[in-house]
């Protein structure tokens, strides 16, 4: 015989009981589970699926690598890292690197690294070459260009570029060589064009000197939530 729990009030409260005790402990060890893995997959990688341990680039601190241009990750807004993951697995993005690492892994994966390397502390930068015009790369930075129609890079990214949010992620501290791959990429198309179309119509207006100055400007500045935007 089924027990009709519409008709016994005591069954509702026992269930209520049930599941406000057993469903935060549920949540809780997922996320522990989730965090566990990431940690390994950084840390490790998984040789079976091709994946290899993101350490290996981006260094175990998450602090990246500028001399071969591979990025920071520590303290990135972990909607960023997802949506770069994302991309670079769905084929908006290309990498010779990353599209087939972020392919082989899973949805959970994924979201499990990108809140793993959110959650890392900021690691202090090494101070880097400033450009050889560094007065004009600060110029564009901080107050654009208006004869192109060219904002600020500060607007979006933060003073000193710090970052701003969820979508503009910092500049300070990244390697300048991968920045300006980056402003590259959306030159030639190969990345989405981000928050309101952006990047490709502002990378556009760049010169190879523009894109030189800029990236090694934003290099130069320390990697620190120190500074509010």
């Amino acid at each position: 015989m089924l027990l009709r729990i519409d008709r016994y009030p005591a069954a509702w409260m026992l269930l209520g009981v049930c599941l406000a005790t057993t469903a935060p402990g549920i949540r809780a060890s997922d996320t522990r589970a989730s965090a566990t893995g990431a940690k390994a997959i950084a840390a490790q990688g998984d040789a079976q699926r091709g994946v290899p341990p993101c350490a290996g680039c981006h260094g175990a601190e998450g602090q990246g690598n500028g001399l071969a241009a591979f990025p920071r990750l520590a303290g990135l807004p972990a909607r960023y890292l997802r949506q770069q993951l994302e991309t670079l697995a769905d084929g908006q993005r290309n990498s010779a690197v990353m599209s087939s690492i972020a392919k082989a892994l899973s949805p959970d994966e994924v979201s499990a690294l990108s809140a793993y390397y959110s959650e890392l502390p900021v690691p202090a930068s090494s101070p880097q070459r400033a450009g050889s015009d560094p007065a004009a790369a600060a110029e564009l930075a901080e107050h654009g260009r208006a004869d192109d129609r060219l904002p600020a890079c500060v607007l979006c990214h933060g003073r000193r570029g710090v970052g701003i949010g969820d979508d503009f992620p910092p500049l300070a501290g990244q390697s300048a060589t991968y920045i300006a791959n980056q402003l590259e990429a959306w030159k030639a198309g190969a990345r989405p064009a981000g928050p309101m179309g952006l990047m490709p119509r502002i990378a556009a207006k760049l010169s190879e000197s523009d894109i030189r100055g800029v990236s090694a400007y934003f290099a130069a500045q320390p990697a620190t939530r120190d500074v509010q935007p």
